[in-house]
């Protein structure tokens, strides 16, 4: 019988898992934001810049 789907085969298998560590974790969550804030700015600019294109051309309101 497989005892993949049994609580003694949960048990041992998550005693397999090999968890991140606290620097790796706090690097990476680093990283995400750091992309985030850029994006977003990137994208709050180009906002900006294609309205000021559209103003300049007497399109925006």
């Amino acid at each position: 019988m497989d005892k993949t789907f049994s609580w003694s085969g949960i048990k041992k298998e998550a005693k397999r898992v090999r968890w991140p560590k606290m620097k790796d974790t706090f690097q990476s969550s680093s990283e995400v934001l750091a992309f985030t804030v850029f994006f977003a700015l990137f994208f709050v600019l180009c906002d900006f810049g294609v309205q000021f294109l559209l103003k300049a051309l007497g399109i925006g309101a």
